[in-house]
């Protein structure tokens, strides 16, 4: 397999997982994703950022978000977020301590 068509490859699966999470399991919570995968959707927005950067385009936290979301923050909270109780809240900080290395 060349370069090119790995990439295309990779490129697609991203976009599946993008559309998957966005779009057909909106009732999945953040903090679930985090708690039980290590990662979350902002995470997945954030390493969106981090590519971007990488090739020479500055994308802050909120635009990158709003890429990947396909709304800003403030909308998919309104439309999908959920309260979450509070094991979920103090597991999440465990998660996050543990998986998030870099938080531009």
């Amino acid at each position: 397999m060349d370069e090119a068509l790995k990439i295309k490859l990779e490129a697609s699966a991203f976009r599946a997982l993008q559309k998957h999470l966005m779009v057909e399991r909106t009732d999945v919570q953040n903090i679930d994703l985090m708690n039980l995968a290590g990662f979350c959707r902002n995470c997945l927005s954030r390493w969106y950022q981090e590519a971007a950067l990488e090739n020479g385009l500055e994308l802050t936290k909120d635009e990158a978000r709003e890429i990947f979301y396909g709304m800003s923050m403030e909308e998919w909270k309104t439309n999908y977020q959920t309260e979450a109780n509070k094991d979920k809240q103090d597991n999440f900080k465990s998660a996050f301590s543990e998986n998030v290395k870099s938080t531009n």
